[in-house]
């Protein structure tokens, strides 16, 4: 395994590149890209940090070493900084969309990341100011509708708490009716799944009308895009969770120039 085209081409050249942004947003990847980088025995000069918001055109790090290492690695690196940088400037442009609504809830991702990349895919979403929710199906009790149909709500709640007293409870729920049934048992998050923000409101109204919404927190997901997201906005609401920030992001474009020394 190798780069059979510079290997027949090149004999020992060293060169200067620079990776350059040819869309703006949210940088992310930059760490990861630089250790490949260093690996090889090639020199990196950062000039932008992760999270820096920068313009099309903005030199993002400026490399030395020898030209084969550089075009060893310019692809995976800059695959990982293009899909790592999508998702950090979703994730902050939604959560700019939130902020100036004055809603005071916060962007989530989910577990729909791509295989073996979730550690980065969370980690992009943290940079982009977002919340990375769960990394593994062991960091929280997340009751689903496929478990509440063989348990009633009450006896998942109870199963669960019972297990571990050092895990929050998560009870997804599909109607009002539903999310108070789940906060009387004790639930200490309630997952509003594809709910229609109608539903929404009426949800939270009861849970404060029934004096369970103190300590309580409230998530959304389910049909929400960077379109609607001012509907789901809502007072009450503290987490919005979106697949769309991992599973479907676009990668921002970067390119890697190489120079003559």
């Amino acid at each position: 395994m190798g780069d059979i085209t510079s290997d027949s081409l090149l004999s020992g050249e060293c060169c200067m590149a620079k990776i350059i942004a040819k869309d703006g947003g949210v940088i992310a990847g930059l760490e990861e890209a630089a250790t490949l980088f260093r690996a090889f025995g090639v020199t990196v000069s950062p000039m932008v940090s992760d999270g820096d918001r920068v313009e099309p055109g903005a030199t993002l790090v400026t490399l030395r070493g020898p030209a084969s290492a550089v075009l060893l690695v310019e692809r995976t690196a800059l695959n990982i900084m293009g899909r790592m940088s999508g998702i950090a400037t979703m994730t902050r442009r939604l959560q700019d969309i939130i902020e100036n609504l004055g809603a005071g809830c916060r962007i989530a991702s989910t577990r729909k990341t791509a295989p073996g990349l979730r550690l980065l895919d969370k980690k992009a979403v943290i940079l982009g100011g977002g919340d990375p929710h769960r990394m593994t199906l062991s960091d929280g009790i997340l009751v689903k509708d496929n478990h509440l149909a063989l348990l009633s709500v009450e006896d998942a709640v109870t199963r669960a708490k019972d297990y571990s007293g050092y895990r929050k409870v998560e009870v997804e729920v599909q109607c009002p009716e539903e999310a108070v049934r789940a906060a009387r048992a004790g639930a200490d998050i309630l997952l509003f799944d594809n709910m229609p923000p109608g539903e929404i409101r009426e949800s939270l109204s009861r849970l404060y009308e029934a004096g369970l919404r103190d300590g309580l927190l409230v998530e959304v997901s389910g049909g929400v895009t960077e379109e609607n997201l001012a509907d789901y906005a809502i007072g009450g609401v503290d987490l919005i969770s979106l697949g769309c920030l991992t599973h479907s992001v676009k990668n921002i474009d970067m390119s890697l120039d190489i120079f003559r020394e």
